[in-house]
């Protein structure tokens, strides 16, 4: 026995509390959700318990996670930890299920020291911004994501992580929802995202019906399955995969994505929520080897955007765009590992350069004041290579053909429902046009009108009750009008005789009778 057995064997129990790790930070997102609905915490004196909120969440798991990978030194820790059944689709469960491996627990770990550095960091950043609870509630819930990403036993539990994560991506990049660019680069990556999510949720669909599980360990099969199927499976979570880390063709929403303050651009497009593919890809090596055409592909995509993100990197004018096509760059030279299938290596290079750009990202409002040389020149072969120079400047015009095919389409079937919705729906509902309201509201006579089917039939049902509430209650000829003012004449005279002072002695001596 090694002597880390020995010494670490008692820690393994910590694993029956596993579920605590991304339960802490979510926790810590609900209550930061009470406070900022019951408008708690605002002010320069709320801060301090909303950033120790979200610290003291993170802080805690990853004190948990550093008992599990101390257990895991002594060898008596379960690599597959299962706490029930929590959903089934079809006959196939869902398990609440969690991996500790060597990919898992390294990550896990990682994910929540750097995320905990970023909540410590962001506390005096943001001070006295107007959104600086909601965006520690971003934060909570970022990391309540990644950490069920990395610890997730199945691929359905991973989707839950992989879209709290890309809500909170969401929600910080529109951080200043009152700055238009803020809101259109919000709504870009959105629908971006929205295409890995379709790949993610086709790859669970057709696990369910191909393999007949959706844990990660049993994934690959048993070497039965068809080469179409293995491919159309793969093939799912590879779109997730890359559309997750901004490979080609899918690279422009990162960069609007620098949208939202520099500690979540670090967080989340420089250390953490870029690698996220990168994982998903090493997950599923069992599954890609026996895809090789599919890791052809993986290779090619990943060179070619390694070389878009250097040259465009090249061209940029500031810091966080530079180190932004850095991290694509890096991020593509990952995938060429996976798709040349060397995931270890690739993992090794997610961990190392999500430390070192989480550095680097929080360390770039203080460039300007630190670096005292001017910026590096272009290289002279691009300067002299006119073509190349105006292409990565305009970033390959990618983004405009993202924007021709994804932005616009989606922007425009929404106009196109509201106005269905307008024309048909609304008249049909008895909603009021907005010519009708504003002549409503100039007119100012006639406060409640019946439009369309529905509007008619209710106004029409109004009137009658009001004719008959007329007639009962406050017409004059009404029977139940006389019986009700007859009684009311009565209870005036009541009234009338119990507010003299005798029968008021009477009644309290009346009342202490009883009570005695």
């Amino acid at each position: 026995m090694s002597p880390f057995a020995t010494i670490f064997a008692p820690l393994a129990a910590v694993s029956d509390v596993l579920w605590l790790v991304p339960l802490l930070p979510l926790l810590a997102a609900l209550l930061l959700t009470l406070r900022l609905l019951l408008r708690r915490g605002g002010g320069d004196a709320g801060e301090p318990l909303t950033a120790g909120i979200a610290g003291g969440a993170a802080l805690a798991a990853l004190l948990l996670l550093v008992l599990l990978d101390l257990a895991a030194l002594g060898g008596e820790l379960p690599t597959h930890l299962a706490f029930g059944d929590w959903l089934r689709i079809g006959a196939v469960p869902v398990r609440l299920s969690f991996v500790l491996d060597a990919y898992s627990l390294p990550a896990a770990t990682l994910v929540t020291l750097i995320s905990w550095i970023t909540i410590r960091f962001s506390a005096t950043y943001l001070h006295r911004e107007d959104g600086f609870q909601r965006f520690f509630l971003g934060l909570c819930l970022f990391l309540a994501g990644m950490l069920l990403i990395v610890l997730a036993g199945n691929a359905v539990l991973c989707f839950v992580g992989w879209e709290l994560a890309g809500f909170s991506s969401w929600l910080l990049i529109g951080y200043a929802w009152e700055r238009p660019p803020a809101t259109r680069n919000a709504l870009f990556a959105f629908i971006t995202n929205r295409v890995g999510d379709a790949g993610f949720m086709l790859g669970i669909g057709l696990a369910v019906w191909s393999v007949g599980t959706l844990e990660w360990v049993w994934l690959a099969g048993d070497g039965s399955m068809g080469k179409v199927t293995i491919r159309l499976l793969a093939a799912g979570f590879v779109v997730a995969a890359l559309v997750k880390s901004a490979q080609l063709p899918f690279t422009p929403w990162i960069g609007r994505a620098l949208e939202g303050p520099t500690p979540s651009s670090a967080l989340f497009y420089g250390s953490l929520l870029v690698h996220a593919g990168v994982y998903l890809l090493c997950r599923l090596q069992g599954l890609l080897l026996q895809a090789p055409d599919l890791m052809a592909l993986l290779a090619m995509i990943g060179l070619l955007t390694a070389a878009y993100g250097s040259l465009c990197g090249l061209v940029q004018s500031d810091v966080k765009s530079a180190l932004v096509f850095a991290t694509v760059t890096q991020v593509g030279l990952m995938v060429l590992c996976c798709g040349l299938g060397l995931f270890w290596l690739a993992a090794c290079h997610a961990g190392l350069h999500a430390c070192w750009r989480a550095y680097q990202f929080l360390l770039a409002p203080a460039y300007m004041h630190l670096v005292r040389q001017p910026a590096r020149p272009l290289p002279r072969w691009l300067a002299n290579w006119r073509w190349g120079y105006t292409a990565a400047l305009q970033r390959f015009w990618i983004e405009p053909l993202a924007n021709s095919l994804l932005t616009r389409p989606t922007l425009a079937l929404g106009r196109d429902v509201r106005a269905l919705d307008e024309r048909f729906i609304d008249p049909l509902l008895g909603a009021p046009r907005d010519d009708e309201r504003s002549a409503a509201s100039v007119a100012g006579d006639e406060l409640i009108r019946g439009h369309g089917l529905a509007g008619r039939a209710l106004f029409a049902f109004a009137n009658r009750l009001q004719a008959l509430e007329n007639r009962l209650l406050l017409g004059d000829g009404g029977t139940l009008g006389r019986h009700l003012r007859q009684v009311g004449h009565y209870a005036d005279a009541v009234e009338a005789l119990l507010e003299q002072p005798r029968y008021l002695m009477l009644m309290v001596m009346a009342t202490f009778v009883v009570i005695l």
